[in-house]
């Protein structure tokens, strides 16, 4: 095993010489309690070594050993509904042995080693395997069967064949081509996992958000960044994605975020139940928690592990969504060790190459066929805490280049308690064509009754402009009308309650249901009052009201309301229109 002596401890950072022959992100030993740490640079025989727990203590000509591989993930049963820090160590094991503070050179194994899955193999010997082709199936949760598969270049014949039964995960379940097989393999988390080939997207994820899945539709195997400033609702928007959208895994990964609000993802996740399945949420959830008091290095390297899982699960055949939050914290985490490093500073500080590090993350993400033949996807949703709610610092900019769906969080909303604060004017998105097909088995007017909603917005704004200088009352009943329509829209269909029963999770066809109710009514509107008929006429009707409730008061499932609420709106406006023939 190679080894070098420590010459140099800045923060994370430590140099250390007589590293011949050590490699480019491999993983060493620091110090006499052998500190995990990660090469970042070589010069010579001196390498730089980024290390992901407290330097405390360590001093010049302390030992660094080389492990020889990079820094890589365990990937097996019991992933799921576990929570690791940003480098896989299992919290909860590690709490069982030092307490709620995690102490330094603390290590466990990232998988239970002693736990025995009841595995049903899917191969006999003989067969001819490829890569990624699975091999078994364990039944990891509920909700989740974790196929395990050939790794990435091994194929070939199968001997050696274990019977079904209970096996550890490593335990070696046949030979592929003369290679052992486990249920666990390593992979190193910076490579992307290797796939068939990318797929065009065409069916959005189901966040059942109306202002999302309406207005601002995400694609699955998309990307969608969410900026806001400090209280705008970033993390509780994620939580709610994380419960309600319709993907199979879900990967949350609390980046750099303060230690109360990853304490309130660890309390309630647990306690929270799958809308799809009726069990935990947990069993088909992983996280990965590294709050801000720990190392800045570890908060750096958990972008990648969550990635690396997500990947995983993906090339299973499952739909898989990445929740980052926040990468504004990995990114000053990469300013801070650029630092360390000396290197020369871009814009606010932020290293130069902060837009290809964004860019190697946010393109893992993708609709592919994999190697064994089945159809995965992996979809990011990052967070970004711009300082002050600016949008123009750099990696909110960034960040916006290389995503193409955009939901920007508005404080002055969120100081009104209206949620999600994604506005709709600053916010927009880049698949509403790609998933149009899709929505139009459910309405096959989704397109036109999406632009239209936008339009009555947009009309909604100029007319506040005016409305401020000369105030509301000297508009025209039809220009009014427009600013009642959208305070319809805004509060009756975008405005969401996260906590109500009825109104947390709207379905594809009651938005449909309640957007095409909404402007029938101003359309209807607009015609009576052409003919003379005053505005208040028009918001006096009873189905105004029913409108404005709609949300709460009609469940997803219930047609025949969501059927009725349209009829109300024609019945009304049928007996004013009389009156102004």
């Amino acid at each position: 095993m190679n080894k070098g002596i420590i010459t140099r401890v800045s923060g994370p950072i430590v140099d250390a010489k007589g590293l011949i022959g050590a490699a480019m992100h491999e993983v060493v030993e620091v110090g006499p309690e052998q500190l995990v740490g990660e090469v970042i640079r070589i010069s010579g025989d001196i390498g730089t070594i980024q290390v992901y727990e407290s330097t405390r203590g360590l001093r010049p000509g302390g030992e660094v050993l080389c492990s020889g591989e990079p820094l890589s993930l365990s990937l097996g049963p019991g992933l799921i509904g576990n929570i690791y820090d940003g480098v896989q160590r299992p919290l909860k094991s590690l709490h069982s042995q030092s307490g709620s503070f995690i102490g330094r050179g603390q290590k466990a194994p990232p998988l239970d080693t002693d736990k025995k899955w009841p595995v049903r193999m899917r191969c006999k010997n003989g067969d001819e395997v490829r890569a990624g082709q699975v091999i078994a199936a364990v039944q990891e949760s509920h909700v989740i069967e974790h196929r395990v598969m050939t790794p990435p270049g091994v194929c070939g014949q199968v001997s050696d064949v274990v019977p079904d039964g209970d096996h550890t995960v490593e335990q070696v379940l046949c030979k592929v081509g003369g290679r052992e097989v486990r249920m666990v393999q390593r992979w190193p988390a910076r490579q992307a996992r290797p796939f068939a080939d990318r797929q065009a997207t065409h069916r959005p994820l189901v966040t059942g958000q109306r202002i999302i899945d309406t207005l601002f539709p995400l694609a699955r195997g998309g990307t969608a960044a969410i900026p806001g400033g400090f209280g705008t609702g970033k993390t509780v928007t994620q939580h709610a994605l994380a419960k309600w959208a319709d993907a199979d895994v879900i990967v949350y990964v609390g980046c750099g975020e303060r230690g109360n609000e990853m304490t309130q993802v660890l309390t309630e996740f647990p306690a929270l139940i799958d809308p799809r399945s009726g069990k935990a949420l947990m069993e088909r959830t992983i996280l990965v928690a590294n709050t801000s008091n720990m190392p800045v290095p570890a908060r750096e390297v958990s972008i990648y592990t969550g990635i690396t899982l997500a990947e995983y699960y993906r090339d299973m055949g499952y739909n898989v969504a990445v929740m980052a939050d926040s990468t504004s914290r990995w990114a000053e985490a990469l300013r801070e060790l650029g630092g360390r490093l000396e290197e020369m500073p871009a814009e606010e500080g932020f290293p130069a190459y902060l837009p290809t590090r964004l860019a190697q993350f946010y393109e893992r993400a993708g609709a592919v066929h994999t190697l064994g033949g089945a159809e995965g996807s992996v979809t990011i949703i990052g967070s970004v805490s711009p300082q002050g709610g600016d949008f123009t610092e750099p990696v909110t900019q960034h960040t916006r280049r290389f995503t193409r769906c955009f939901w920007a969080l508005n404080t002055t909303l969120a100081n009104a308690r209206h949620y999600p604060s994604i506005h709709w004017l600053d916010s927009y998105s880049q698949y509403v064509d790609d998933v149009t097909e899709w929505w139009a088995g459910v309405n096959p007017n989704w397109k036109k009754l999406r632009q239209e909603a936008i339009d009555v917005l947009q009309r909604e704004a100029k007319l506040q402009q005016i409305a401020k200088l000369v105030g509301p009352d000297v508009l025209p009943d039809s220009q009014r009308l427009v600013l009642g329509t959208a305070e319809i829209i805004k509060v009756g269909f975008l405005q969401q309650n996260a906590f109500d029963e009825t109104d947390a999770y709207c379905s594809p066809q009651k938005q449909m249901a309640m957007l095409e109710a909404i402007l029938e009514f101003h359309r209807r509107g607009s015609l009576v009052i052409s003919r003379g008929a005053p505005l208040v006429r028009v918001t006096e009707l009873p189905c105004r009201l029913a409108l404005m409730r709609a949300k709460s008061q009609i469940a997803s499932g219930d047609e025949a309301a969501l059927t009725g609420l349209k009829q109300k709106v024609a019945e009304d406006f049928a007996h004013l229109e009389a009156e102004y023939q």
